[in-house]
């Protein structure tokens, strides 16, 4: 973990309430795609947790935040210029030598802002992943061009069918049997429903959890293994399949 300043280059609207953020400061305790950063903002008690989506060791970080509250809603109002107090390289992150050799990257709405940086560097490791995002409507979509440039086998559901197949994330894995290990960051009832289809030996699945600290000082964002009990800031947020307790 590393406390630093970070300045903020520019906001994107992607969607009504979807942004990108790209930001300029130490990024050398950011280690591997799954990481996440706890921001402190001006008048707020705590600080707000947004995953990782990219990052250079130039010094560029990339997020991408959903406009949820008023603290999200403040993160993406900073202009050009604002500095924020960050703490950076929290979380284990994704560990790509577990992929094999037909893996699958499955993401719903914001989740799946880590796995653009899992892609990136899957891809440098010679390791082609199909990718699956799961949003409600094609007016939620974004990210897909972002994607697709990559050269990833991309697919798309919605939940209303207005692009792709109508469904969900889960309706994407199970017209491609053959990718048999998932990495994959959404909502709960979304991990869960991938975590009981049949056709994966193994996964590594991002949790999302309310945080105090971000750093697992205050244990507020605990939850059961069959290890026993984790935090998800510092034991997760990527915890594997076999350790899973619903």
């Amino acid at each position: 973990m590393k406390r630093s300043l970070f300045t903020m280059e520019h906001a994107r609207q992607l969607t009504s309430d979807t942004y990108e953020l790209v930001l300029s400061g130490d990024t050398s305790a950011i280690t591997a795609p799954g990481q996440f950063v706890n921001i402190e903002l001006p008048g707020r008690f705590l600080r707000r947790p947004i995953s990782v989506c990219n990052w250079t060791e130039e010094g560029a970080l990339m997020l991408l935040v959903k406009v949820v509250g008023d603290g999200t809603r403040q993160l993406v109002r900073c202009v050009p210029g604002t500095e924020l107090d960050v703490l950076s390289g929290l979380g284990n992150g994704f560990d790509l030598t577990q992929a094999g050799q037909r893996p699958i990257l499955l993401g719903g709405g914001i989740g799946i802002a880590p796995l653009y940086g899992l892609a990136l560097r899957m891809l440098d490791a010679g390791c082609t992943p199909t990718v699956g995002l799961g949003f409600r409507s094609q007016a939620d979509a974004f990210y897909l061009q972002e994607f697709a440039a990559l050269g990833c086998r991309l697919l798309v559901a919605t939940e209303d069918g207005s692009l792709g197949t109508r469904g969900f994330v889960t309706d994407i894995a199970r017209n491609v049997p053959e990718c048999d290990y998932v990495f994959c960051c959404g909502p709960t009832a979304m991990l869960k429903a991938i975590h009981a289809l049949p056709q994966f030996i193994s996964g590594q699945f991002s949790f999302e959890a309310r945080m105090g600290c971000g750093f697992g000082a205050c244990v507020g964002c605990s939850v059961p293994t069959v290890h026993g009990t984790k935090r998800v800031c510092k034991d997760g947020p990527i915890l594997f399949k076999e350790e899973i307790v619903w």
